[in-house]
Parts: structure tokens; C-alpha cells; sequence
């Protein structure tokens, strides 16, 4: 067993895992031991789960835990571990679940050592704890403590009594609370050393959002604010906001091809590691081929790429690509390429930010596309900031030095074109693409309108999709009004020529 004492130091190296992937590095490096900390939420956030991990955490470190439960039975507690594939082995399950103990009119007029009143039940935990002696004790829940007070300065009472006693014993513990009151505890907050609070919100479509927040936390740092998680069988997964100001990488700035000389023109210089490219444009533009054809000439020259999926499928995206002379599955197989397909009905933002920061810095990607925002966007229309949660992870991944693509549908086919939500603003560089009629085709012309690192071309080419790949044919100079899509011929120039595509191959 281990043994902490009060006398040890609150600074940052005394700090304990909470067992919570994510949740130390939101309280910047773990709890204070030897404290009680306030853990709240309606049921069904995840408190019981949180606490388990906790204990869990600290058996694996050969600490000893106790579970002190006055809503649940040691049966039911059982139970709800083994949902996540875990047992109670190590954590002494204590039962309080008792039709005496719950009885408002017992009597509860029992003197501790300290001079405070405190109650029957009371009584048995602390002398649990003093026959146990454990290193962690989570006390579950304080509804049921509150209603065995009978009043609140009996309750307040006894919180500061448990508050000493466990800490005079060097104990870290949680007690839980699910905010069934019906005036609040506010109280508690200015007891407990910490607060650590669980949200969760339904949404009219998908699964709900589940959010933490670190309400206070005395003597150290912590982020504030709301931060993204997810309850599922093994555990609570917290997703840390993310923080563009705090990630910084040297990279080599110097921009590479993009497969296509002509391309490569059009841009100036290709695309720019540490910068993020906008592919605008209406559906079966083409927008999808041109990233994935970006994508490949970053893995032949062995670079690593991560693709997230949102509108099709991935048999479909392999398909297609291979028949269009750019076959991803070598690249996959070989590990080079990852292509994660999501279902953004069931994805937070936080997650998403979190994938993406692993793809970085876990498999060291180095170019991401995103297709496309549409999907992205539209799944979570309730969700607050959502485009200042893209411009931080856009500012993250340009600091890591990735290359990065965005795959944006618009509305509309030729004249007015529209798109749901501008995020041109956010867009080093932005790449359009536009339906145009001549000599009775409809044919796609593609122009770059924005660049913050290059001294790009002001010209319209002309973009055929063939069997080979992308085409991009000389600047429209003989056409006027080509991007209104009701273009104006004035010349003798030459269109591009190749095998015609079926409409599936043009996106």
C-alpha cells in the first residue's frame, strides 16, 4: 500500500492520476492527494464510471480503495463494472443500503472524537476507513447523506467533519452528488477542494453530447471550460479543448507538388506545408479527385496522410480513385495512409479535434483531408462556436507543419451557386471550382481565388477528369464569364480532350 501524509507538498509534482484518458491533462497533470473533491452530475453522466476508473487507477498503482455506497447495492455495483468489462477485485465495496440507516427519524446523536455531531451512518464509514485504511475512498452519494441530516446544518456539519477526518488519514476522495436537491448545494463548492462537474445534452438526431467541467481547483492549474467526452464500454474518454497557442513544430515550409505541373502553377508553387486548402464548388466538380490526386503525390513521396470520410463510402472512395488511375489500397496496406470513416450524427467536435491530434502526433501525418465540412456542419447545428472550434484545430494543424485540405460542396450547378456557411476567412488558400457550358458540354473550369503564401496565378484553366488522373488544360483566355457559368467565346482556343467519365468518377 501506499501512504500519503497531509504533510505532503501540493505542488505540481504531487499530483495523482484520476485514471480518466484525458481528464489529467485537463487538471494539468491530476488531483492534489490527500483532498475531497466534489464529483456532480445528473444521473446518467458517468459519475459511478468516473469514480470506478478512479479507484481502478489506484489499485494499479497498489493502492488501497474503498467504495462507500448508500445508493447503490455492492450487486448493482458489480454489475455496472462488469459492463465495462471490469471486476471489483482490490476495491472494498462497502454497503450502507440499509432500511434503518435510511430512516429520517433514527436517532443520530453520536459524538465523534472531534466534537461534532454526526450520525449512525456516518459513524460506520469512518470506522470502515479506520479498519481499511485506504489510499482512495469514493463516497456514493451525498443525495442520501443529505436526506439523513434532516436539515442543512447537520449536513454542512457533517461534510466538514468527513472533510477532516479523511484528510487527517492522508485519504483522496470523491463524493459524489446528482444534483437532485431542490435548492443546490453551492455550499459544498466552498468545501471541497475541487469541483469537477458532468454535463450531458440530448440532440434531436444522434447520440447526446456529454461535457465536463472543472468548476474550481485549489492550489493548481487547471483548463477552464467546457471539454467534449464520451461514456462507452471500458470507460469515460474526456477530450482536452484544444489549444492552437500551445502546439508549435518546425517544419520545412517550402512548398511541394500537388502531382500536376499545371496545378502546381495555378497555386504558385504547389501546396504549402503549414497552410490549409479550401476546395469550393457544387457537387461532381471534381472536388474530391483533386484531393485525393494531392493526397497521392504527398504518399509517393512518402509522406504519411490521414482522409476523414464524411459523405461516402470508403468502398466507394477506393473505387473510384483506382479508376482513376490513383489506387489508395497499396498505400493503405502499407500503412502510409489511413482513411477513417465517420459518422458525424455521433461525433463532438472535442472528438474530432482529438483525432486529429493523434493522426498527427501519434502516426506522424503530415497532410489531412477533410471531406467534407458539408457533413461536418450540418450534423451539429445546435453545437455553439462550432466555427471557432475549426479555426483552432485549422491554427493547430498549421503549426504542426500538416497540409490540409478541405473538401466544401456548394449549392447549384451553373449561375448562382451557394454555400451554407463561409469559411473562406479561415482558408490560407481556396481553390474554386465552377460548371461552365461550351460547345454543347458541360465542362468544369478551376481558377485559385485566394492565397496567403504564394503569388498565385489570376488565371481559369480548364480541369477535365480521365482515366489518368486530373487534367488541367490551359488558361479560358478566349472565354469570358466563364465562372457565372454562361460563359462567352471570343477566340479560337482549343478545349481539352479524353475519355469522358460516368457521373459516379466526377466528384
Amino acid at each position: 500500500m501506499t501512504s500519503t501524509t497531509t504533510s505532503r507538498p501540493t505542488g505540481e509534482a504531487s499530483r495523482i492520476s484520476t485514471g480518466v484518458t484525458g481528464l489529467d491533462e485537463v487538471l494539468c497533470g491530476g488531483l492534489t492527494p490527500s483532498r475531497l473533491y466534489l464529483l456532480e452530475g445528473t444521473p446518467g453522466t458517468g459519475k459511478t464510471t468516473l469514480a470506478l476508473q478512479f479507484l481502478r487507477e489506484g489499485i494499479a498503482r497498489g493502492e488501497r480503495a474503498l467504495y462507500v455506497t448508500l445508493s447503490e447495492t455492492a450487486d448493482e455495483l458489480g454489475a455496472a463494472a462488469a459492463t465495462h468489462g471490469w471486476d471489483l477485485d482490490g476495491i472494498d465495496v462497502y454497503e450502507l443500503v440499509d432500511e434503518n440507516g435510511l430512516d429520517p427519524d433514527s436517532e443520530q446523536s453520536i459524538l465523534h472524537p472531534s466534537e461534532i455531531e454526526l450520525g449512525e451512518t456516518v459513524r460506520e464509514v469512518i470506522a470502515r476507513v479506520e479498519e481499511t485504511k485506504p489510499d482512495r475512498v469514493v463516497f456514493d452519494s451525498l443525495s442520501e447523506l443529505r436526506l439523513l441530516a434532516q436539515n442543512p446544518l447537520r449536513y454542512r456539519r457533517q461534510i466538514l467533519a468527513l472533510k477532516r477526518f479523511f484528510a487527517k488519514r492522508a485519504c483522496t476522495v470523491l463524493m459524489l452528488d446528482d444534483k437532485t436537491s431542490e435548492t443546490g448545494d453551492v455550499q459544498l463548492h466552498s468545501i471541497a477542494h475541487g469541483v469537477i462537474s458532468l454535463e450531458q445534452a440530448p440532440r434531436e438526431y444522434g447520440s447526446e453530447r456529454r461535457r465536463v467541467r472543472i468548476i474550481k481547483m485549489r492550489g493548481i492549474k487547471f483548463r477552464g471550460g467546457y471539454h467534449d467526452f464520451v461514456l462507452e464500454t471500458g470507460g469515460i474518454q474526456v477530450f482536452p479543448r484544444l489549444i492552437a497557442a500551445e502546439h508549435h513544430a518546425s517544419f520545412d515550409a517550402r512548398g511541394k507538388s500537388t502531382g500536376s505541373p499545371e496545378l502546381d502553377l495555378l497555386l504558385g508553387a504547389g501546396l504549402v506545408p503549414g497552410t490549409n486548402t479550401l476546395l469550393l464548388g457544387p457537387s461532381g466538380v471534381g472536388k474530391t479527385t483533386t484531393a485525393v490526386r494531392c493526397m497521392v503525390a504527398a504518399l509517393e513521396r512518402g509522406e504519411s496522410a490521414t482522409y476523414y470520410l464524411f459523405d461516402e463510402g470508403l468502398a466507394t472512395l477506393l473505387a473510384r480513385s483506382a479508376m482513376l488511375g490513383m489506387d489508395l489500397a497499396p498505400h493503405v496496406e502499407a500503412g502510409r495512409l489511413t482513411i477513417t470513416q465517420i459518422d458525424p450524427a455521433e461525433l463532438s467536435p472535442g472528438e474530432f479535434s482529438s483525432l486529429a491530434r493523434q493522426a498527427v502526433e501519434e502516426r506522424g501525418a503530415s497532410f489531412i483531408v477533410v471531406d467534407s465540412l458539408n457533413a461536418y456542419l450540418h450534423a451539429m447545428p445546435g453545437e455553439e462556436f462550432l466555427i471557432l472550434q475549426m479555426h483552432e484545430l485549422l491554427s493547430y494543424l498549421n503549426q504542426q507543419g500538416v497540409t490540409t485540405l478541405l473538401v466544401l460542396g456548394q449549392h447549384g450547378v451553373v449561375g448562382e451557386v451557394r454555400t451554407d456557411v463561409d469559411l473562406s476567412y479561415l482558408s490560407d488558400s481556396i481553390l474554386l471550382f465552377r460548371f461552365f457550358e461550351a460547345k454543347g458540354e458541360v465542362r468544369t473550369a478551376l481558377s485559385v481565388v485566394k492565397s496567403r503564401v504564394n503569388a498565385h496565378e489570376r488565371s481559369i484553366r480548364e480541369m477535365k477528369l480521365t482515366t489518368g488522373g486530373i487534367q488541367v488544360g490551359e488558361a479560358l483566355t478566349d472565354f469570358e464569364g466563364v465562372l457565372t457559368g454562361l460563359p462567352s467565346y471570343r477566340g479560337e482556343m482549343a478545349m481539352l480532350t479524353g475519355q469522358g467519365l460516368t457521373e459516379g468518377a466526377r466528384r
